[in-house]
């Protein structure tokens, strides 16, 4: 950030309506229609054992863009219930200015916290990718933090268990899982949008009539042999209330088939859900996300410490093509 001095700063702009500055990664897999993949609905039954539920989420925002870089911003924060009480930690807002200079530096610094036992010699992406890629690396170095941390919790993620994505490696993905399973702990991998088809229809569409809570597994789910996309977990369906929600909702398919459903019924025994949503995850998302107030507060902050120009960003749809200049200025 200290090389920042008297730059040209072109902020975004913030809609005091609208937060939507965030911008997430997520695997583009898809299911192929060949084959016969089967169906096993589970019924569920809460579980009061007590047991402290925790979930882990990260947001990262675009603050702008400089003479020779992108101004980012990215904010963590975690949450557990324990004993009918809920309580956080937040991480954050960390600034950073990313150039072609500095991105090698920045990128290997959070993934060696990550993964220390790494190659060195990985490439830093491209500096548009740079953004997600530091944001995914903070929520894997958390997550690593919680699995090794705690002992016989379950662990909420916001996400799937797909590996072999540039974003989520195998490898190190496979190593995140061993060490949860080492400490007793079980991974809830919940996603709110998955990409995943069968049939032509969305995964969280094939739901069955039979009232929840509930789970429907599904077996034998086809993926082309040449991909080097692959699924960490067994894939559900999760039905978890009344009400029109499903999740795609991935477990660690390395523990027994039983443990994984009693965590589901741990999760229902010991956290509030809300149409179907564990009320941990959700505050994890509420405290991580920025509000368009907050990145109109970093923007102004960054400008007066740093004593950066303002200039205002040049529309080119609009400069080009006036009233049909539609869509989002790249």
């Amino acid at each position: 950030m200290k090389t920042l001095r008297s730059e040209r700063f072109r902020p975004v702009e913030a809609d005091l309506f609208n937060s939507e500055t965030e911008n997430h990664a997520q695997a583009k897999s898809t299911l192929l229609d060949y084959g016969s993949p089967s169906f096993h609905s589970i019924p569920l039954k809460p579980l009061p054992q007590p047991t402290t539920i925790t979930a882990i989420d990260v947001s990262n925002i675009r603050l702008g863009e400089t003479d020779t870089g992108l101004l980012t911003a990215i904010r963590a924060a975690v949450v557990w219930r324990q004993k009918r009480q809920y309580k956080y930690l937040r991480l954050g807002p960390f600034p950073f200015h990313i150039t072609e200079q500095n991105k090698q530096e920045v990128y290997d610094i959070f993934r060696q916290h990550y993964l220390p036992t790494s190659p060195k010699c990985l490439v830093a992406p491209s500096l548009p990718n740079m953004q997600n890629r530091i944001g995914n690396l903070l929520e894997r170095w958390l997550q690593m933090s919680m699995s090794a941390g705690s002992r016989d919790n379950i662990i909420l993620w916001d996400g799937s268990l797909t590996a072999g994505t540039p974003d989520n490696p195998t490898r190190a993905l496979l190593q995140l899982l061993e060490i949860t399973r080492n400490r007793l702990n079980t991974v809830l991998a919940f996603t709110k949008s998955t990409t995943l088809r069968l049939w032509n229809r969305r995964l969280t569409d094939l739901t069955t009539r039979t009232p929840p809570p509930r789970l429907i597994q599904i077996n034998r789910y086809p993926l082309h042999q040449s991909t080097p996309i692959c699924f960490l977990g067994n894939i559900y369906i999760a039905k978890l209330t009344n009400g029109s929600c499903s999740f795609r909702l991935d477990i660690d398919k390395n523990i027994p088939s039983a443990q994984r459903v009693a965590a589901v019924q741990k999760l229902l025994g010991n956290d509030l859900l809300f149409q179907g949503y564990p009320e941990t995850l959700r505050l994890a998302h509420i405290y991580s996300t920025f509000t368009a107030n907050e990145v109109l507060g970093i923007q102004r902050f960054i400008a007066q410490t740093y004593g950066l120009r303002v200039v205002t960003r040049l529309n080119l749809r609009r400069l080009l093509f006036g009233p049909y200049g539609k869509g989002p200025e790249a």
